[in-house]
């Protein structure tokens, strides 16, 4: 069946999230991140993702704003970092995190192929819009879908009927991107054709499916479909 619709995860696939630790280390006033930084990065994203799903696995959803603070807060105290001015400078940046290099580039592409492109993710409404505007990339963009609509995080599978109910697809017509490995799991288990970004060379998980492919950018997005 011919792809003809492309989703994609938001943080970590389009949006570096890696960037607001070590932007905010390139500043004068938090210098001291500098070696620093990727620890703090590396928790802040790993309490992040744990925190949704104890969230969703609990019943007890919070947005996905909050749940960035909270796991900031986190993170900032494993590093023992108490500034406020810190804590408040790397929540400005999140909300504008830079897309990676390859991100409007691949995008164009597949909207001039007359696909229909759009985002699908754990983060919340206003985050999604404020990191698309920064990103300037809305233009190939048809919808930005939050998890919000449903209450749960991914990999639920309520959030993958999403997109078949807003776009009236069968799920083999979907083509799935997603840099989070149980991410990439969670769409293959519910038929999407799936690519795992795995811009870390992280080995793969053990979950329930695997994704069909996998690389390590966005570059060769336009070429499965």
């Amino acid at each position: 069946m011919t792809i003809t619709t492309c989703i994609f995860d938001a943080y970590g696939t389009l949006f570096d999230v890696n960037a607001a630790a070590r932007m905010a280390a390139e500043e004068p006033d938090f210098a001291y991140l500098a070696d620093a930084w990727p620890k703090l990065a590396a928790d802040w994203r790993a309490k992040q993702l744990e925190y949704s799903w104890l969230r969703t696995i609990a019943g007890r959803h919070i947005d996905f704003w909050q749940v960035t603070q909270d796991s900031l807060d986190w993170a900032m105290d494993a590093a023992d970092l108490h500034d406020g001015k810190l804590r408040a400078r790397l929540l400005a940046i999140y909300k504008a995190l830079p897309a990676f290099p390859e991100v409007t580039g691949v995008l164009k592409s597949l909207k001039d192929r007359g696909l229909t492109v759009a985002i699908l993710s754990n983060g919340s409404p206003a985050m999604l819009q404020a990191a698309v505007r920064s990103a300037e990339i809305g233009q190939y963009i048809d919808d930005v879908l939050s998890v919000e609509e449903v209450q749960v995080y991914k990999p639920h599978i309520r959030v993958y009927d999403m997109v078949t109910d807003l776009f009236d697809v069968t799920q083999d017509k979907v083509m799935f991107v997603s840099s989070n490995g149980w991410d990439a799991a969670g769409a293959a288990a519910y038929g999407f054709a799936t690519v795992w970004v795995n811009r870390s060379y992280a080995p793969p998980d053990r979950l329930f499916a695997a994704p069909h492919r996998i690389v390590h950018d966005l570059t060769a997005i336009t070429e499965f479909v």
